[in-house]
């Protein structure tokens, strides 16, 4: 059926544009009109309609309340019920669009239309005994590597997702330590590439980071420069991902708390806001599932965090989880933006995020794929 949606105020994904009507057919947006006297109208009332809110790093197997490593004893049928759970409760705040960074047996591949649209990258690349190794992403060396990217991409995953250093949650492995060489980076980004599907990898330590740039990744999930004791920013490497225009996945939404996520938070988010006036493109994401405050709803305080913290604009700040993120993963043609031809994932909130970005917490309506929940 085609209609219209009315709504007092819209935001592109870039800017204001006033009101105009929002004509849907068939899941997509295929005109904005002010005249629509011919339609059926859903008029939404004094609220902001947007793009639904793209969160680019999550973990749907995950349980926020439960240890990553256990999710390997997990029944495929429970771990596909915990996805669809996690991927409603991100719905219901206006994420539309997700993207899974690690799962286990491609099994978000059978979620992909479950709620949002789900991304998908199957279980991590990681070494033998590495970050996450227990998803069953185990690859060494040059050979390995390439085999692993080319069994992903014959998967039909749209992004390849490599482990460059250690973290946190993978007992015995350091967050500081390098994973995987440049060359051996390298090679997969250029299968990856052949192929038409961007690589993003996980990288903490400034070594795997400056690794990741060399070899020319899509986008770096973390990038937090993490060091024995603190924080060890290497501005040279921050140099050359603007220069080659590489995104940064913050990771950084959570749901509020009394105290810092960690004990270097503050300084971080300084770091980030650094990198931001130097020109590296900055995605709002969560890493949803890793943690008891990385629900799958929190995207959107870290929205508001990048206003309060990190410098952004609010415009900029709604920008950096709809339509920058949609182009930082490959879809950018079809969303995070209200235009015609676009997807019609739309998100209304009361009052004007333009003005409090709080109001994305006052959720009125989510429309995915032209139809509101």
């Amino acid at each position: 059926m085609k209609y219209a949606i009315r709504a007092a105020r819209v935001f592109d994904g870039a800017r204001d544009i006033g009101s105009p009507q929002v004509v849907v057919e068939d899941g997509k947006i295929v005109e904005l009109a002010r005249d629509v006297a011919d339609l059926p109208v859903a008029d939404l009332g004094d609220v902001t309609l947007l793009p639904g809110l793209v969160d680019s790093h999550v973990h749907l197997g995950f349980d926020p309340l439960g240890v990553a490593t256990e999710l390997p004893d997990d029944t495929e049928d429970v771990v596909l019920a915990r996805m669809r759970a996690n991927a409603t409760e991100a719905l219901r705040a206006g994420i539309t669009t997700v993207r899974d960074l690690g799962d286990r047996s491609y099994l978000s591949l059978q979620v992909r239309d479950t709620g949002p649209e789900v991304l998908v990258s199957g279980p991590p690349v990681t070494t033998t005994g590495g970050h996450c190794w227990f998803l069953g992403g185990e690859a060494d060396g040059l050979d390995g590597i390439r085999k692993a990217v080319t069994e992903r991409v014959e998967r039909g995953v749209d992004v390849v997702k490599i482990m460059a250093t250690g973290g946190s949650i993978t007992p015995g492995s350091s967050p500081f330590d390098q994973q995987y060489t440049t060359e051996e980076l390298r090679a997969a980004v250029e299968i990856a590439h052949d192929a038409g599907i961007p690589v993003t990898v996980h990288a903490h330590g400034a070594a795997g980071i400056k690794a990741a740039v060399e070899a020319g990744v899509d986008s770096i999930e973390h990038a937090f420069f993490l060091a024995p004791g603190g924080l060890a920013v290497d501005w040279d490497t921050v140099d050359l991902m603007v220069r080659k225009g590489i995104y940064v996945s913050t990771t950084t939404a959570r749901m509020p708390t009394a105290e810092p996520a960690f004990p270097v938070s503050t300084q971080l988010r300084q770091n980030f806001g650094r990198m931001r006036e130097l020109g590296v493109r900055l995605v709002c994401s969560s890493d949803a599932g890793v943690g008891q405050f990385k629900r799958f709803d929190s995207l959107p305080h870290g929205i508001i965090e990048f206003g309060e913290v990190l410098g952004f604009g609010n415009a900029e700040a709604l920008a950096s989880a709809t339509s920058v993120a949609a182009t930082m993963c490959g879809v950018g043609e079809r969303k995070g933006r209200i235009a015609a031809g676009y997807d019609a994932d739309l998100l209304a909130v009361a009052g004007n995020p333009l003005v409090d970005l709080k109001a994305l917490l006052d959720v009125r309506a989510v429309i995915r794929a032209g139809q509101q929940l």
